[in-house]
């Protein structure tokens, strides 16, 4: 199978890129990236050492993408992945559309020309924000969750949020961008009858994950509290009560191995939640309280000053994609969490390597 994975010096990229190369099933794996994103650099010597041919280009720029290889599946991990993109004065909105919606459609483009098929890793936050804000949820060992005997909007439960939850806008500017994207790859794949699959993905996280506190929230709070960095509790009464799931990116490779193998399948299954679930999913109190059991104690700030797009929970339940390709998490929070550590200790200058220039 020769595979091209977009983004594949980012975090997600760079380790589906090692997973497959070190799989043994004999992939040809080939990789785009515009090394725009700090760290991403640092990837680059390890996949050409595992025999990836990487290309450096921009996907907003279709000519980029002629001197590509033909290919049969295209993995796409490239997009601007913040929430705050486009608002927080560090990426202009244009860039974000153009970044995650436009790299989308030259992509898009690229397989119907090649013929092959388009895996889309997509994101929780294409689900409707003002539900979620609102949903009710009580604290429960240091961590939000859905208030016990609550009526809870359609599409979610205890175990998380399914597909059919809305997502009406808003969603922030990212969301919009992701879920436009999943929109057009459906249609390129059912206009010209290329196989499509989107993944929308829970927090993705796992060791050398760039520490940014609004992407890679779990790598970002390890890092930080290691070297006694300044962490504050934003919103929701400055508790840190606020919960989300985790899942390493490795485990989404056997999922994508069925897909790339799978027949024609309906419209409503070629889209599926990719997460954790409940049983990773962990509040910023309860990561505090690991970090200080394996760092020592550092004291978090409270500021109850709230920020555009924050929700007090959000789990992906990951049930369709278990009836649907009987795929599961393989590794625990726990794991997750140690590896982080180590890579931490290891790379003293992690946080400054991966912060925004």
């Amino acid at each position: 199978m020769r595979i091209l994975i977009t983004g594949i010096c980012g975090f997600v990229g760079s380790t589906l890129a090692r997973t497959f190369a070190q799989s043994g099933a004999g992939h040809q794996l080939f990789g785009f990236d515009n090394f725009i994103r700090p760290g991403s650099e640092t990837n680059r010597a390890e996949l050409k050492r595992l025999g990836v041919r990487l290309f450096h280009g921009d996907l907003r720029n279709a000519s980029d993408l002629e001197s590509l290889p033909a290919v049969d599946w295209v993995i796409d991990a490239a997009a601007n992945p913040s929430v705050l993109a486009g608002v927080d004065g560090r990426t202009s909105s244009r860039q974000l559309v153009e970044h995650n919606l436009g790299g989308t459609v030259n992509m898009l483009e690229f397989c119907k020309q090649h013929r092959a098929g388009f895996v889309l890793l997509s994101t929780s936050r294409v689900y409707s924000i003002a539900p979620l804000a609102a949903l009710p949820v009580e604290a429960h060992e240091g961590a939000f969750r859905p208030t016990t005997g609550a009526a809870l909007p359609a599409g979610l439960s205890a175990a998380g949020v399914t597909e059919a939850f809305a997502t009406m806008a808003p969603i922030s500017l990212y969301g919009s961008t992701k879920l436009a994207s999943e929109a057009l790859a459906l249609e390129y794949g059912a206009t010209f009858n290329l196989p499509v699959f989107v993944n929308r993905c829970g927090v993705l996280a796992g060791a050398g994950q760039f520490g940014r506190a609004d992407q890679g929230i779990f790598a970002y709070w390890l890092n930080s509290h290691l070297r006694r960095r300044p962490l504050k509790y934003i919103g929701f009464g400055g508790h840190g009560h606020q919960v989300r799931d985790c899942l390493h990116p490795r485990d989404l490779a056997p999922l994508l191995e069925k897909q790339f193998a799978a027949p024609a399948l309906a419209a409503e299954d070629r889209i599926v939640n990719v997460s954790g679930g409940a049983a990773s999913a962990r509040s910023l109190r309860q990561l505090t309280d690991w970090c200080d059991a394996r760092f020592g104690k550092h004291a978090v700030a409270a500021d109850t000053t709230p920020r555009p797009f924050d929700i007090p929970w959000i789990v992906l339940d990951h049930a369709k994609a278990t009836r649907l390709w009987q795929w599961q998490p393989q590794t625990p929070t726990t794991a997750i969490l140690d590896e982080i550590a180590a890579h931490a200790q290891a790379h003293p200058d992690w946080l400054d390597l991966s912060a925004p220039l």
